[in-house]
């Protein structure tokens, strides 16, 4: 944090963010940010509709704290897609096909997580969004999540996942989205990974 504080002084960033921390951490890296007088303003957590451990302490601590979410992989590596289906093959190309990619997909291959994520589509249709569009749109329903980070492989994708932002999914959509996915969603604030080096 000193040597953070140093590179905010010398002018070379303005804020500095933390990224998987767990709750008891961000609390106490703000203790010290404002001891220190730079700020602390950003977590960087994994969250989406399946994989949503900050919920219960991150980010109420947050809140508290004045500190948003920019949260990564909104579509689960890309799973909430709905591209990949159930007893199916991966699409060629895609996370799943690629041996770095998919080690970080893999939890989400399971054939009733997929069941679950294609039972999302007739919600999706009727809101006139696609899977992924869907997907981000849920993540930036929550008023702590400032951004949310796309990992696009095309600009098509990009362009498209971008409508996502503005959409209001009312409650009772909300909810069908939880029944539907019911205990594929992981919530366990335990979950969250081990904190890392924070980022200017």
């Amino acid at each position: 944090m000193l040597a953070f504080a140093d590179v905010v002084r010398a002018g070379k960033a303005l804020y500095i963010g933390v990224s998987e921390w767990r709750a008891e951490e961000i609390r106490a890296a703000a203790a010290l940010s404002a001891e220190l007088r730079i700020p602390l303003i950003s977590n960087q957590p994994q969250y989406n509709m399946l994989w949503r451990v900050i919920e219960a302490e991150v980010v109420p601590a947050c809140e508290d704290l004045g500190i948003s979410q920019i949260v990564w992989s909104p579509i689960a590596q890309g799973a909430l897609s709905g591209k990949y289906t159930p007893g199916g093959n991966p699409p060629e190309g895609s996370r799943a096909t690629d041996t770095r990619g998919a080690t970080f997909i893999a939890r989400w291959l399971d054939d009733d997580v997929l069941q679950r994520i294609q039972q999302l589509r007739p919600i999706a249709e009727e809101l006139g969004l696609t899977m992924a569009q869907l997907a981000v749109a849920w993540v930036l329903q929550n008023d702590n999540v400032a951004s949310a980070i796309v990992g696009a492989s095309r600009p098509e994708q990009v362009a498209e996942n971008v409508k996502a932002s503005g959409v209001r999914l009312e409650s009772d959509v909300l909810k069908a989205i939880d029944e539907i996915l019911g205990d594929a969603i992981e919530r366990d604030p335990k979950r969250t990974e081990s904190p890392r080096s924070p980022r200017p």
